[in-house]
């Protein structure tokens, strides 16, 4: 048991993870996190706290990150379904301003691995939808930043029509939030 399938997403360093999935009729069981199965694949970060969210659909949350106290996530969905984006924000990658999205959903214990240096957020596809997601950093209300959703230059396509819905559900700060035009990332890319 604890073996994970990790794959390479079109932005160097975010990951996607598949553990064992062991599913009869009394239900499932996943081990969703082993440090030592982790660590063989490369991911070495240390989890230091776990967040929990329940949102309804068409709820949009992100595109965020944190600096200085900036944290690397490993996000899943226990119920539900949602649309999860990540975004390149280290000044200098071949990939800068670059978007990854998946969807991950309750029926298939897929996660995604992000690491520093990278904007995050997700579209919620289902009522009642809880993600879960561990962070490699505490939270610093002082450090919370972000990206606006609908940035023209990402031109991430987010499935709104989809679930039927004109505009997302916000918070009053992921309405405000820079584009990447108007953003200075803290990060930067170091290829080693």
């Amino acid at each position: 048991m604890g073996k994970i399938t990790v794959k390479q997403t079109s932005l160097d360093g975010v990951l996607l993870i598949e553990p064992q999935y062991f599913k009869d009729s009394r239900g499932f069981f996943v081990e969703s996190y082993n440090k030592n199965d982790f660590s063989h694949a490369g991911i070495t970060d240390e989890f230091v706290q776990d967040n929990h969210s329940k949102s309804q659909i068409g709820v949009l949350r992100g595109l965020h990150y944190q600096y200085p106290h900036a944290q690397g996530k490993l996000v899943c969905v226990l119920k539900g379904s949602i649309y999860d984006v990540t975004v390149d924000i280290r000044v200098g990658s071949p990939t800068f301003g670059k978007h990854f999205a998946v969807i991950l959903h309750e029926d298939h214990p897929a996660m995604l691995f992000v690491p520093t240096g990278f904007a995050h957020g997700f579209l919620v596809l289902q009522d009642n939808t809880e993600v879960m997601y561990k962070v490699t950093d505490f939270y610093y209300p002082a450090g919370e930043a972000g990206i606006h959703w609908n940035d023209p230059t990402i031109a991430i396509p987010w499935p709104l029509d989809i679930i039927g819905v004109n505009s997302p559900i916000l918070s009053d700060k992921d309405t405000i939030h820079p584009t990447l035009v108007e953003l200075k990332s803290p990060f930067t890319y170091n290829k080693d």
